[in-house]
């Protein structure tokens, strides 16, 4: 018999234990939640004012309808589960309060609703990224302090991506395992048990048009690996981007790699790009979980306290081996040492960098 999502999960949420009832009936609104978005996707021209702007954010991204249709199709769906106290999202600039009239549960839930939706007009891959955490001991009516966990309190993360595939991907803190949408059943079959990223990599994802922007560690970084077999790391490299960082961590997961969004100085307001709470943590526990690493450069991902709902960092994970190289390239910058390129009349002095 295939093992479908419900069925799976029941037997995860606590293997030595009873059942976590609250966790299981939550999970299965969040793949129903899931499923519907799915299909708003999947309207596509059929659906034109889906694609259509709304305008900018008050956090300034830009904001498409599908976005807004996706975030009350995770709301809808997941606030009437009576398993949650509250929810954040991209969307909201502050959390969403379950209603008085419902049942209010032990979870908190945060989520991009549609994560890559400014690339939904030229069909790119997007998907959903979300996350559950338990409401603190004593908390009825959650405010903004009690979303502001490290990620190392995640009980559960994951992801769904709309692709040729509709696939959804969950850690519950024992391994990674993906889940793909059988279209005959409307259920999500385990397709991808355990999955696991090779600590080595040849493939690295990187915005490189904002190479002038980025710190010298993660330039010598990508300089390496764009010399390839000639250069210092004596293998030839394969550059991605997608633009959606969804389709990146899932081409991680699937096949490995590693992902780079860097501190930049294009926007010097800005520590990074990517959101901790929604974003970056629970991409972090599923490459963790998987046997990667995840970190801004400089510490692990999961163990930074946020100090504001919607705090930016910067984010490299994937392959072991590479994000650990990439650790050792800012911790000597930090130390003020020299960045060696092959021509020593041109290395970059780390002790004349601008701050």
């Amino acid at each position: 018999m295939r093992n479908s999502f419900t069925r799976f999960i029941a037997g995860r949420t606590h293997p030595a234990a009873e059942p976590d009832g609250d966790l299981i009936a939550l999970l299965d609104h969040v793949q129903k939640a899931c499923k519907a978005i799915a299909k708003l996707a999947a309207q596509g021209a059929f659906k034109k004012p889906a694609t259509h702007k709304l305008g900018v954010k008050a956090r300034g991204e830009e904001q498409m309808l599908l976005d807004v249709l996706a975030n009350s199709a995770m709301i809808s769906c997941c606030g009437e589960s009576g398993q949650l106290c509250g929810m954040l999202s991209e969307e909201m600039t502050d959390p969403y309060r379950i209603p008085e009239w419902r049942r209010c549960g032990r979870y908190l839930l945060v989520f991009d609703p549609l994560d890559g939706s400014s690339n939904i007009e030229v069909d790119t891959t997007v998907g959903t990224i979300f996350s559950v955490l338990l409401t603190p001991e004593g908390m009825t009516e959650p405010g903004i302090e009690a979303f502001l966990q490290p990620g190392v309190q995640q009980v559960a993360a994951g992801y769904a991506i709309y692709g040729p595939a509709t696939m959804l991907v969950i850690s519950l803190g024992a391994g990674a395992d993906a889940f793909t949408l059988d279209p005959d059943s409307g259920s999500f079959i385990l397709t991808h048990p355990n999955l696991r990223i090779r600590e080595t990599a040849r493939e690295f994802a990187v915005n490189a048009s904002n190479r002038r922007f980025w710190e010298l560690p993660v330039r010598r970084y990508f300089d390496e690996c764009i010399e390839g077999a000639a250069g210092p790391r004596g293998l030839d490299f394969t550059l991605r981007w997608n633009g959606s960082l969804v389709a990146e961590v899932h081409r991680i997961l699937i096949r490995g790699g590693v992902f780079l969004y860097p501190r930049d100085s294009k926007d010097p307001k800005k520590a990074g790009r990517l959101r901790l709470i929604y974003e970056a943590n629970p991409m972090a526990m599923l490459v963790e979980q998987a046997g990667g690493a995840a970190s801004t450069g400089r510490r692990r991902i999961l163990e930074i306290i946020p100090h504001e709902l919607h705090q930016r960092i910067p984010v490299v994970l994937g392959a072991r081996r590479e994000v650990e190289r990439l650790v050792r390239y800012h911790e000597a910058y930090d130390r003020g040492e020299d960045i060696v390129f092959e021509a020593p009349l041109f290395n970059s002095r780390s002790l004349f960098r601008s701050m």
